[in-house]
């Protein structure tokens, strides 16, 4: 069901279907805690034959890899994910699933702690594990991502990984070259194809030749493609820059061209082009859309390219196989105004998982099949049924200088039809280049069932609403970004649906930063502040950068241009930065942040606390024990939203209601 009110310009996205009715009393509102708890079955992926699928089962604290037939009926085969924290995993043959996993750890020749990624092999049959590409082990000892695949041969017996190779024992500068590891025996890599300190990436044909060497020299600013032209290396495409403007991202069935991510100077939109290995022509796909950004290319591991996902509160697809795009676009009608993920597909593409979330569905995974009905594999969160879920809408703002800000609101299911004066949190999301989406916000929702009006406005900066409003936040962080949610609230305040005087502002990353950036800057508008993770000293976030990377390297220069412009003097950092304002907050402030932020440390937190105790302002902080930047562990998340939703309670006048545990 939609409704749309002409009078507020906001539409509601299935708020409730006729046979359910929105429940919500003292004796069945969720615990808060069951909103932070970790997604009963994640990551599903589908083996070649569409047979067997694979996904990660969280129950009582344990966290399992398990792999099920569903042509028998049964679980084949799991695996003890304890000491490996995966962040996707595929199958790369019937019996062999690869999972990409990272831990927190030392790293040998490094200062301090370091996030440690690689890429696990499981075989199903003898239900062994091991780790395909290991620091030391014909590779440079200290580097921290060895999770990368990029191609596999022929005869699915090597997988082909990027990783740092000294050319000897004393070599301090390693290339960055490609490796051929044997499946199964990963303890005996090979260097596949030696490439140079400046190689970023490398394409490989059927044969496991490499055909395109893509480079990037961040001490000259020059991006170069080269391709292989019977035994010479020919350039093909040129850019010098600070910033790489575009991305390979794979390749046409044919092989003779790659295909590359870039910006359409025409629509403002990131498009798709085809550039040819021998002439070096650079070709529109004709994929491109003028009201989206083309965001996530799928592709086997062979990197032809099949289709895309374009960008949007909910995500829409282009497949080049007609029959697929249309199967594609019956399932996105199947479930109307949810969110649906292709998550993986069989290799004859007869068979397709989908995931689905929305005002109506927490999140379940179905299995699609051609001619067959389609396949109920399972929910994510089985204690969240369709009458406990808060409805999300969406509405455009606008903020003072006309710019039109996109922006989601999770309703309180018991106030939808009585949106007069309600208490609110403003949360912001990280990135800041990203944007959110219509499906289950765990901390919206959360805060939703207790009576708040969630309000996410993508600001500019933002990604997926085309690149003028994602650049118009360059240099702007404080500032106009700051701006856009000060405009948000004000313009639902003038509609009646926010009580100015119960305001509170959270958020998480970049969430944070602006949560702190709002009660430093604007201290007047909330009641309350919570950060999550968040930057608080930019002058201090880019010596880290500086540290990481080399005053020179790209990311660098990133971070420098989307937060002040490229100016990072002192004063000019400073003057955005929440932790040199403690004097100007009024309301209390609750910093939240992992032990094992590897992206934003815990020192930042750190100092944000000892700067407002100095200040004499209420502030308390909240340190999660072994958690990194993105919230991966349930015990923590259960700690993080208890904690955000009782200070929010506490300084917005709870709602009274007494909550049920599950």
């Amino acid at each position: 069901m939609k409704i749309i009110l002409l009078t507020m310009g906001l539409l509601f996205f299935g708020l409730l279907p006729a046979s359910v009715a929105w429940s919500k009393s003292g004796n069945d509102l969720p615990d808060v805690r069951a909103y932070g708890a970790l997604p009963t079955i994640s990551m599903v992926a589908l083996s070649p034959s569409g047979e067997r699928i694979a996904y990660r089962m969280h129950q009582d604290g344990k966290h399992f890899a398990v792999v099920y037939s569903l042509a028998e009926n049964r679980h084949i085969a799991s695996m003890d994910l304890a000491e490996i924290t995966p962040k996707k995993m595929y199958f790369v043959g019937e019996d062999e699933l690869v999972l990409v996993g990272s831990v927190v750890r030392w790293l040998m020749g490094y200062k301090g702690k370091h996030e440690w990624s690689t890429a696990y092999a499981f075989n199903v049959k003898r239900q062994e594990v091991r780790p395909l590409l290991t620091p030391g082990d014909g590779v440079y000892k200290s580097q921290s991502d060895l999770g990368t695949i990029v191609g596999m041969s022929s005869d699915k017996k090597y997988l082909y990984m990027p990783a740092l190779v000294p050319d000897s024992v004393n070599d301090l500068s390693p290339r960055h070259s490609l490796m051929a590891v044997e499946v199964d025996s990963p303890d005996r890599p090979k260097v596949h194809f030696k490439g140079r300190n400046s190689s970023v990436d490398f394409i490989l044909n059927k044969q496991g030749e490499v055909i395109a060497h893509v480079l990037f020299d961040d001490h000259r600013n020059l991006y170069r493609i080269l391709a292989r032209q019977e035994e010479d290396w020919k350039e093909i495409f040129r850019d010098e820059t600070s910033i790489p403007r575009i991305a390979v991202v794979g390749t046409t069935p044919d092989m003779t061209s790659l295909v590359i991510k870039a910006v359409n100077s025409g629509s403002r939109r990131i498009d798709l082009y085809t550039l040819n290995l021998s002439g070096g022509e650079l070709v529109q796909a004709e994929i491109g859309r003028g009201d989206a950004d083309i965001e996530q290319i799928y592709m086997g591991l062979d990197r032809v390219v099949l289709g895309v996902r374009y960008s949007g509160f909910s995500p829409s697809y282009k497949f080049f196989d007609e029959t697929l795009d249309q199967r594609l676009s019956a399932i996105l009608t199947s479930f109307p105004e949810h969110s649906v993920w292709l998550a993986d597909w069989s290799q004859d593409l007869q068979d397709l998982v989908v995931y689905v979330e929305g005002s109506q569905i927490s999140g379940s995974y179905y299995k699609f099949t051609a001619g067959e009905p389609p396949q109920h594999v399972a929910d994510t969160r089985p204690h969240f049924g369709p009458e406990t879920i808060n409805p999300i809408g969406k509405i455009n703002l606008k903020a003072r200088d006309g710019l039109i800000i996109p922006t989601l609101l999770t309703i309180p299911g018991d106030r939808v039809q009585s949106m007069k004066n309600l208490p609110a949190v403003m949360l912001p999301h990280g990135g800041p280049e990203a944007y959110d989406s219509l499906g289950f916000d765990w901390m919206a929702q959360a805060l939703a069932s207790r009576g708040y009006l969630v309000i996410q406005p993508q600001f500019r900066g933002s990604a997926g609403f085309g690149v003028d409003h994602r650049n118009a936040g360059h240099g702007e962080w404080g500032k106009k970004m700051q701006d856009d949610l000060t405009d948000s609230l004000a313009a639902l305040v003038e509609r009646g649906m926010v009580d100015p005087d119960r305001v509170c502002i959270a958020g998480a990353s970049y969430g944070g930063y602006a949560a702190l950036a709002g009660g430093a800057l604007t201290p007047d508008l909330y009641r309350c502040v919570v950060s999550i993770n968040g930057v608080t000293d930019l002058e201090e976030m880019m010596r880290d950068e500086e540290r990481e990377y080399g005053s020179d390297h790209w990311v660098v220069a990133y971070w420098a241009d989307i937060m002040s412009a490229g100016d990072t003097g002192k004063d000019r950092l400073r003057e955005v930065s929440p932790a040199y304002h403690a004097d100007s907050f009024q309301a209390p402030v609750l910093l939240i942040h992992g032990e094992d932020d590897m992206i934003v440390p815990f020192e930042q937190s750190r100092l944000m606390y000892k700067k407002l105790r100095r200040a004499k302002k209420t502030v308390q902080l909240v340190e999660l024990e072994g958690e990194t930047h993105n919230l991966v562990k349930s015990k923590t998340r259960q700690k993080t939203v208890e904690a955000l939703v009782g200070f929010v309670d506490k300084h917005l006048q709870p709602v009274n209601a007494k909550a049920v545990v599950m």
